[in-house]
């Protein structure tokens, strides 16, 4: 039988690749038809080509051409426990390819047509391969975010500090404080930090600063790119409103949204912009590389964009790290005049370095005072974040009640935790109560790094329902239409309004007008939860357990993470790092010393021009 994973139109150097599971088959037929369109037969230039194709499907934005072999492996070898020794593959001589790339007509077009998929750019770092499309959409993130950056807003500097005597009355040294300052002198401004940190507490002063600015007639965004991350959004501000005087007609909505994306595609962008004064956006980690550029060619010149969220976590599925390189990216404007007047002390203050000094001239704070977590919990968090393995086992075997360390095949607490939240999310969707279903859903998760194989989510969803169906003396069917069912959305609905990575609970009847006494989907939505019908639902599956990468823009009482053989090239600093943070009261690794301190050591690597100015 023929393996799919194998390209039969692969031969040489690009075979090769592909039965290493360096290169799938898809990288693979992209290449070759580029390559005949374009009248290409140099097999450096066609591997070179299949390389960046498969440069963007693994996050990143281009190809660095010098760092080539640090290209992981494909996640299916990883799950089986195949180790791929990279150095025996044929790799090309750097210095061979780029000679064959500067004349390929992949790169600078020939006699087939105008045709010019690739483009090579030398940058300070290195050369970069991209493909065309990414190339332009970072040449525009690029572009557009320097021509933010040298139009500086009016701003009164006596109106801007009184505004912050009211919103900070007990004044001290405060990142809040230089953050809200910071985000009413720049027409961009980046809020970082990690959760607990108090972003979304800071964007709501940032919006009554503004709102005091500028007046009552602001009009004012709230987006993220979950329907999940932006009904918590919602839910962060409306906690302010009353006491910050903030407009009741306040909500947020995913980025598809907010851009009026349909089948035709958005219907804000470069020749229709936003009608907005003021856009922010939660969990920026999230967003892709496409999606920003959709979003800042669709913005007024003159409105503000308040980009928030932790550069720390795993970035988008798709290709970028846009936040993360927004944040190391140089800062060559200067700082508005205005902003040393207000804050000049806060800045001069213990706790600043010469580089946060210079991201804040920028546009850019990182808050990093905890406000959530406990704080063994917190302190794990950045031990991972600061690549200390050593540090990160010390706390995991703490034998704190907080943090919990158990091997592979130590499942006691783990069972316990599915069968109770299982128990008691059906009974309350039984009796009715969307909003306690909902919050006990949110009470344990289970969380895998992949998909497939024994650390995956299939195989951990198969044991949760066997679990529970022995617990209750009958199966469960993962696809029937039951109370207490967990949901998730795997695919957007513009029409029903839930969005890839919404999250929801199967109850019966409700408060809600559909549905009566039949069984409902319901999904939050700050207080006021979205219920549908299941005939209105097209694609969503059981969510027993989930991949971390879902998880982002979620928070749950305890975490359970299953964490893979120490190979996996999927565990990485910011996998850890982004599952240890979605747990409010508790987090439970299971797993083995070598996967935690591997885990740890390894960083992903998103290759991006950004980054480089």
């Amino acid at each position: 039988m023929t393996d799919a994973r194998i390209a039969q139109r692969g031969k040489g150097a690009l075979r090769v690749f592909n039965e290493a599971g360096v290169l799938g088959a898809a990288d693979v037929h992209v290449a070759v038809r580029l390559a005949q369109l374009a009248g290409e037969t140099s097999e450096a230039a066609v591997l070179a080509t299949a390389l960046a194709v498969r440069a963007v499907r693994s996050g990143s934005v281009c190809l660095d051409v010098g760092g080539m072999r640090d290209i992981g492996v494909d996640a299916v070898a990883a799950d089986d426990g195949t180790e791929v020794d990279l150095d025996a593959l044929p790799w090309p001589d750097p210095a061979d390819l780029l000679a064959a790339l500067r004349v390929s007509p992949l790169v600078v077009g020939g006699e087939a047509g105008p045709l010019r998929p690739l483009r090579l750019v030398d940058t300070v770092g290195g050369p970069l391969l991209y493909l065309e499309k990414y190339h332009r959409q970072e040449d525009t993130v690029r572009r557009v975010l320097d021509s933010r950056a040298g139009d500086r807003p009016d701003v009164d500097a006596a109106e801007l500090r009184a505004g912050l005597a009211d919103l900070f009355p007990e004044h001290a040294p405060d990142r809040q404080r230089v953050a809200v300052a910071v985000a009413a002198t720049h027409r961009t401004a980046v809020i970082a930090g990690g959760p607990g940190t108090g972003k979304t507490h800071t964007v709501a002063r940032v919006l009554a600063m503004l709102l005091r600015l500028q007046g009552p007639t602001l009009r004012i965004g709230l987006a993220a790119p979950t329907g999940k991350a932006a009904a918590r959004l919602q839910e962060s501000v409306h906690q302010h409103r009353d006491r910050l005087a903030l407009p009741e007609s306040l909500s947020a909505s995913t980025l598809h949204r907010l851009l009026g994306w349909g089948h035709r595609g958005p219907r804000y962008h470069a020749g229709n912009h936003l009608p907005h004064d003021v856009i922010v956006v939660d969990e920026t980690s999230m967003v892709s590389l496409t999606m920003m550029c959709r979003l800042l060619e669709a913005l007024r010149p003159q409105a503000r964009l308040i980009l928030v969220g932790d550069p720390n976590q795993l970035a988008s599925v798709d290709a970028g790290a846009v936040l993360a390189d927004l944040v190391d990216r140089p800062v060559t404007a200067a700082a508005h005049p205005v902003l040393p007047a207000v804050v000049g002390a806060d800045l001069d203050a213990d706790g600043w370095d010469d580089g946060e000094r210079d991201r804040v001239r920028g546009g850019i704070v990182r808050l990093t005072r905890g406000w959530r977590f406990d704080e063994e919990i917190g302190a794990l968090a950045d031990a991972v974040r600061d690549d200390q393995p050593d540090r990160v086992l010390d706390l995991l075997n703490s034998g704190s009640d907080r943090i919990e360390f158990l091997a592979p095949d130590d499942l006691d607490a783990l069972r316990r935790d599915v069968l109770d939240t299982a128990a008691e999310v059906t009974a309350a969707a039984e009796a009715g109560d969307v909003a306690a279903a909902l919050e006990l859903a949110e009470r344990h998760r289970l969380l895998c790094a992949h998909r497939d194989g024994p650390f995956g989510v299939a195989w951990w969803e198969r044991a949760s329902l066997e679990w529970i169906g022995t617990a209750t003396g009958h199966r469960l069917d993962p696809d029937a239409w039951t109370a207490g069912r967990p949901l998730l959305v795997t695919a957007n609905d513009y029409d029903a309004k839930i969005y890839n990575g919404d999250t929801g609970v199967v109850v019966r009847g409700g408060n809600g007008e559909e549905g009566g006494g039949d069984l409902v989907a319901a999904f939050g939505r700050g207080g006021d939860p979205l219920l549908l019908h299941p005939s209105r639902i097209s694609s969503v599956q059981s969510v027993y357990a989930m991949t971390i990468h879902r998880s982002q823009g979620s928070q749950y009482g305890t975490v359970s993470v299953i964490l893979p053989d120490e190979r996996s090239s999927l565990l990485t600093r910011e996998l850890l790092y982004t599952a240890i943070t979605r747990a409010k009261d508790r987090v439970r690794i299971i797993g083995t010393e070598d996967a935690v301190r591997a885990g740890v050591r390894r960083r992903v690597r998103r290759a991006s021009g950004l980054r480089l100015g």
